[in-house]
């Protein structure tokens, strides 16, 4: 009886080596898609500022505004 449960104990048993293994493999993927986010974001903060400065950002300003807030509904007589 004793012998069955030390081969189930030695099956449990993972080395040090496997798990590094494993820990390596999974910060390896993860620093994947860290790198893929940094230049994603990058490419877009380019491409925002490449469209911020266009001209059909800077589109011409309405001047014929005009405040409506100062009607009779919000008592600023």
């Amino acid at each position: 009886m004793s012998l069955n449960l030390y081969k189930v104990s030695q099956l449990a048993v993972v080395s040090t080596e496997h798990l590094t293994i494993v820990l390596l493999i999974t910060a390896g993927v993860f620093l994947f898609f860290i790198a893929l986010a940094v230049i994603k974001m990058y490419k877009l903060k380019a491409e925002n500022k490449r469209l911020t400065d266009s001209e059909a950002f800077k589109a011409e300003v309405d001047e014929s505004y005009k405040d409506f807030t100062d009607g009779h509904l919000y008592d600023n007589n």
